[in-house]
């Protein structure tokens, strides 16, 4: 009798340490368009520093970075966590940032801002004995071209005597952008990282909607009308960048993934309203990775208020899509995307 017990305890005691071991080799990646600071929503600050404790985020990809009132957000979104006893990682940044639980080796500006058209930084970061060159991304806001087949202008959001349905027209109008021209650099930086054996992940807000979205079998949705294959998402797959999100759900209907634009219910609703007579919700919020024996994706979900906005007004959605509600204020228009990740 007192054989079996031991017996019962000690797989119970190896069970438990294999469980704590899998645990420490795991880590959670979040891209999170902070609109504007936060500033936007009363009391926004203090919800982004609340939420990505409540989410226990190791690496975050943040948009919107601004540094308004001569002050380094990154710093100061650092001192917050700290001061509620969370150590992180950052360094000063415009546009986009990085913050990271986990000490930061180098950093480097991929894409610059200039005249609002984007940015794209990268930290080299030591993670549970591994190096990880961790991307964020805010990718050019205007030519925004998913706007066109709904009738709107893709750059002022005013309204078109008729939707542009020539996907050439739209696709020669997305190039516009400074989208893929951010892109690129990142392509080309990144197989350099991975060449020298680091995992590679990006996180960002990329203006701009996937191809593995608007496909054949969804041109009924979304006021989209066309299927078009976007640029920088169909640039990423082509260079064997993985789409997290639709690596886990790759049915586009059940799992739309929406992320823009969201009902938040402590902001004037005119400031949610960019077509008030389609429906221009789409994922356009992403984490991508590359694929590396070493690096493992595990999970993803995303996070924000269950409503969105279409047709100038509130939406319920009603998909399979996983989401993770607000505790409190959400900060942001935008839905955020969280992964786990497991270092082999």
């Amino acid at each position: 009798m007192m054989k079996k017990q031991l017996f019962i305890i000690l797989i119970t005691v190896l069970t438990i340490s294999v469980q704590n071991i899998a645990k420490a080799q795991e880590f959670k990646v979040l891209q999170f368009n902070i609109w504007q600071e936060g500033t936007t929503v009363d009391g926004g600050f203090s919800a982004i520093v609340d939420e990505i404790i409540r989410l226990d985020a190791d690496l975050i990809a943040f948009s919107e970075v601004r540094n308004y009132g001569q002050t380094k957000f990154n710093e100061k979104i650092a001192d917050a966590l700290a001061k509620q006893g969370k150590k992180f990682y950052s360094f000063y940044s415009y546009d986009s940032g990085i913050l990271s639980r986990y000490p930061i080796i180098d950093h480097k500006t991929i894409f610059p801002e200039k005249d609002d058209q984007g940015s794209l930084y990268k930290a080299i970061i030591s993670l549970k004995g591994k190096q990880v060159a961790f991307y964020t991304a805010h990718l050019d806001y205007k030519y925004a071209a998913n706007y066109l087949s709904r009738g709107y202008h893709s750059s002022t959001w005013k309204k078109l005597e008729q939707p542009v349905l020539n996907v050439d027209s739209i696709l020669k109008d997305n190039l516009m952008s400074q989208r893929d021209e951010a892109i690129k650099a990142f392509i080309n930086d990144a197989f350099k990282e991975s060449k020298q054996g680091r995992l590679v992940i990006l996180g960002g807000d990329f203006n701009e909607p996937s191809h593995l979205d608007w496909t054949e079998n969804t041109k009924h949705l979304f006021e989209r009308k066309v299927a078009v294959r976007w640029s920088v998402p169909a640039r990423l797959e082509a260079n064997n960048f993985i789409d997290a999100y639709r690596e886990k759900y790759p049915n586009n209907i059940t799992h739309p993934g929406i992320t823009f634009p969201v009902y938040n219910k402590n902001v004037d609703f005119k400031k949610l309203v960019w077509a008030p007579e389609s429906d221009d919700r789409d994922r356009i919020d992403y984490i991508f990775y590359y694929p590396n024996p070493k690096l493992k994706f595990k999970n993803i979900a995303m996070v924000g208020p269950q409503e969105s906005i279409a047709f100038g007004e509130v939406i319920l959605e009603k998909t399979k899509d996983p989401l993770i509600l607000p505790k409190g204020i959400w900060p942001t228009d935008h839905r955020a995307v969280i992964a786990t990740f497991k270092i082999n």
